[in-house]
C-alpha cells in the first residue's frame, strides 16, 4: 500500500523543529480515494477532535500498515524509540467559514491522552489532485504561554460572537499570522504528499480558497490523518 521507496526530504518548521515531506507516498492512491467515495455515508463529523468536516475510521489493517510504514522511515527521523500506538482517518473538509467554531478558527496542538516520557507524531497525506484545496500552515506563540493557555480555553467554551468580541478572532479558516501567533511556514499540498511532525507544534490547514470545498471525497479536500503516540525522543 505504501511506497517501499519513499522520497523524503526534510522542511523547516523552526530552527530547533523539522518535519518531513514524502512526496508518491502511496503505490496507488487512487484506490484510497475510491474507497472513501465508495465509504461517503460513513463519513461522520467527530465535534470532540473539532475537525472541521465528516470523518471515517479506517480499517486496522491500514492503520497497521501505516504504523509500519512510518516506523520503518520517520519514527527515527521524528526522535521517537517506538510507536506505542497509533490512529488514523480519513478526513473531508467541508464547514464553510462562518460556521465554524472558535476552536476551527485558530491553530493547534494535537491533544491526544499520552503519560510522562511519550510524545505525539502527527501525518498528514493529501489525497486530492487541486492544490488550491490547500496545504498546511505551521505558527508559534506571540504571546507568553499563559495567555495561549487562556485562548484555548476559551476557544473550547465560548460562542464564536464572545470569542471574537474578547479576542478579535471571527469565524473562518486561519491562514495568516495575527496577533496570537506568527506564521513560520507552510507546505503546498500535492496528490499523494504526506508531510509529518510533531503534534506539539501549532499547525491548521492553509485553506485560503475555501468556496473550492465539496463533500465529494473525489473532488473536495480529502486527507488521511495519522497519528503516534511513541516513547521518549532519540535525543534530549
Amino acid at each position: 500500500m505504501f511506497n517501499p521507496r519513499p522520497r523524503i526530504e526534510a522542511f523547516a518548521i523552526t530552527p530547533t523543529f523539522t518535519g518531513w515531506v514524502v512526496d508518491d507516498a502511496l503505490l496507488e492512491p487512487e484506490r484510497l480515494v475510491e474507497f472513501a467515495a465508495a465509504q461517503r455515508a460513513q463519513f461522520v463529523d467527530a465535534p470532540h477532535n473539532a475537525y472541521p468536516g465528516p470523518e471515517l475510521r479506517l480499517p486496522e489493517s491500514v492503520v497497521q500498515s501505516l504504523e509500519r510504514w512510518f516506523s520503518l522511515h520517520l519514527r527515527d527521523r521524528l526522535g521517537l524509540r517506538r510507536v506505542q500506538r497509533a490512529t488514523a482517518r480519513l478526513s473531508l473538509t467541508t464547514y464553510p467559514p462562518h460556521t465554524l467554531q472558535p476552536r476551527q478558527s485558530i491553530c493547534h496542538v494535537d491533544r491526544l491522552e499520552t503519560q510522562p516520557g511519550q510524545r505525539i507524531v502527527a501525518s498528514v497525506l493529501y489525497l486530492f489532485d487541486d492544490p488550491a484545496l490547500g496545504g498546511t500552515s505551521f505558527y508559534m506563540p506571540r504571546r507568553p504561554i499563559e495567555e495561549i493557555a487562556a485562548l484555548m480555553r476559551d476557544s473550547a467554551s465560548m460562542s464564536a460572537a464572545q470569542f471574537e468580541a474578547s479576542h478579535g478572532i471571527a469565524p473562518g479558516y486561519m491562514v495568516e499570522s495575527n496577533a496570537w501567533f506568527q506564521r513560520v511556514a507552510t507546505v503546498p499540498a500535492r496528490f499523494n504528499r504526506l508531510i509529518a511532525y510533531s503534534g506539539t507544534i501549532f499547525h491548521s490547514g492553509d485553506i485560503r480558497r475555501p468556496d473550492l470545498l465539496r463533500d465529494d471525497p473525489r473532488t473536495g479536500r480529502l486527507s488521511l490523518n495519522g497519528f503516534f503516540v511513541g516513547s521518549s525522543p532519540l535525543t534530549a
